[in-house]
Formats: C-alpha cells, sequence, structure tokens
C-alpha cells in the first residue's frame, strides 16, 4: 500500500515541478511579455497532459483501469491544489491576486489539460490492445481454445 501512495505521491510532485519550472521561467525570463508567458503556460499545460499520457500507458497495462484511475485522479487533485495555491508564493505572487476569474481559470485549465492528458494515453493504449482488460480476454481466449467441447448423449 506504500508504494501505491508513493507513485501517487511521485506524480503529483513530478505534475507540481513542471508548473514550477514554468512560472520560473516566465517570472525570469518573460516578466513583461504577456505573449511569451502565454506560450509558456500553454507550453506546461501540454507537459502535463503529455506526462499524464505516459503515466495512463504505463499503468493501464499492468494495473486495472479502475485503480490506475483514482491513483491519477488523487495525484491530479493534490498537484492542482499546489499549483494553484503555492505555485505563485514560488515567484512572489498572491494566489488570488489575479482575481477570482484567473483563479477558476487555472483550475479549469489544469483539469482539461489533465483530462485530455489521461484520455490520450489510454485512448492509445485500448487501441493498441494493450490495456488490462484487452490482455485479461486474450489469456482467457488462448487458455480456453485448446479445450475441445464435450458432447453429452443421452
Amino acid at each position: 500500500m506504500r508504494d501505491r501512495w508513493r507513485a501517487v505521491g511521485v506524480l503529483a510532485a513530478a505534475l507540481f515541478a513542471v508548473n514550477a519550472v514554468a512560472r520560473v521561467i516566465i517570472k525570469l525570463g518573460f516578466d513583461g511579455n504577456d505573449t511569451a508567458a502565454d506560450r509558456v503556460s500553454l507550453g506546461m499545460f501540454i507537459v502535463v497532459g503529455l506526462v499524464l499520457a505516459g503515466v495512463v500507458f504505463a499503468w493501464g497495462r499492468v494495473v486495472p483501469a479502475a485503480r490506475w484511475g483514482t491513483d491519477v485522479a488523487a495525484a491530479v487533485t493534490v498537484a492542482l491544489l499546489l499549483t494553484v495555491l503555492v505555485g505563485p508564493l514560488l515567484v512572489g505572487n498572491n494566489p488570488f491576486g489575479g482575481g477570482v476569474g484567473l483563479f477558476f481559470a487555472q483550475i479549469w485549465l489544469y483539469l482539461a489539460a489533465a483530462a485530455a492528458g489521461v484520455a490520450i494515453g489510454y485512448l492509445v493504449l485500448i487501441a493498441l490492445g494493450r490495456d488490462h482488460r484487452s490482455r485479461q480476454l486474450q489469456r482467457y481466449a488462448e487458455r480456453n481454445v485448446g479445450k475441445p467441447r464435450r458432447v453429452v448423449r443421452r
């Protein structure tokens, strides 16, 4: 059980680290340029989606969807809270300084990027037939193909 939560914590920390690096890049390199800051933010959301797609692809091969789904949801929730509440403090900003609209926009954009990454990873996994359920069904079909039907005579 401890290994399961360790993996969730590492994923949450990695997702938060992506956001922290993006915020530091924006602060140090593009402090006054809103267009460049928006591009770095977009890149951050793409990286978050790609990280989640890779994690779902890796975990979905060996673990049932219900288990990895709860693990990914927990990691995304923790990373989202850290990103929205702690991330701005890293660069000297107030989490609520931009107003309630910006605060909730960050939440919705992060959730959209996370959902897109999870969906892409899982759909690619299913399309390749490598998900846990497909592999179970394949093993079942291979195991039962060798047994002939018993004929019952009366």
